[in-house]
């Protein structure tokens, strides 16, 4: 398609997009950032109609990807599949994900950390555990290792076992051992970790 602009007008439902009108006609939507290069009476010929409606749909994938990152900080993989399902092509996936990189906005490393003290913080998980979560994001195996190397395993065990530990109180130590171990254990906290932190609450709510 080609021919003449002939009016640029910004969208009722999206005050920063424009619609563009080609031959009295709308021709496409573009963020109001690429509708400021066009002007009315421009011809566009074939190749920059097309040009423009992918810059138009590329800047409008950015722009979704930013509110999705405006929640929480996404994997590279996270963002990826977001952005497919909202019809992006693979080309402008690529493009949205290598210009947040660029920016900061996005990396994996940052990812992993934070979700590495958002578990440790509210809801606190073995280094397992944190391991398998962060593979199914698609982070990779040297930024997940460097993101676990501040986890403290007793004391988040300690912290996550607590309601468990005066669930159990009350029953005999062979029960209190088994189940509070097996409960971290589906945690991900290694065997160690888990039977010292049976041993602490044992000795604590034994002696009131």
């Amino acid at each position: 398609m080609s021919g003449s602009i002939t009016a640029l007008r910004y969208q009722k439902r999206d005050r920063e997009r424009v619609s563009v009108y080609v031959d009295g006609r709308f021709a496409f939507g573009v963020p109001d950032i690429v509708a400021a290069g066009l002007r009315v009476g421009q011809v566009l010929s074939d190749d920059q109609f097309k040009e423009l409606a992918e810059r138009g749909e590329t800047e409008q994938a950015y722009n979704s990807a930013l509110g999705y990152l405006s929640y929480r900080p996404r994997s590279r993989r996270e963002l990826a599949t977001y952005l497919r399902k909202r019809g992006a092509e693979e080309d402008q996936v690529e493009a949205v994900v290598q210009r947040l990189e660029d920016a900061g906005l996005l990396g994996d490393e940052e990812f992993a950390r934070f979700w590495v003290e958002n578990r440790e913080r509210f809801r606190p998980r073995g280094p397992a555990a944190l391991r398998h979560e962060l593979r199914t994001k698609g982070v990779d195996g040297e930024a997940i290792e460097a993101a676990l190397e501040s986890l403290d395993t007793v004391d988040g065990a300690y912290r996550a076992a607590a309601r468990k530990a005066q669930q159990l109180q009350g029953t005999d130590r062979p029960t209190f051992f088994r189940k509070l171990v097996e409960y971290l254990a589906r945690r991900g906290f290694e065997y160690e970790v888990a039977k010292g932190t049976a041993e602490r609450y044992w000795r604590e709510l034994s002696t009131g």
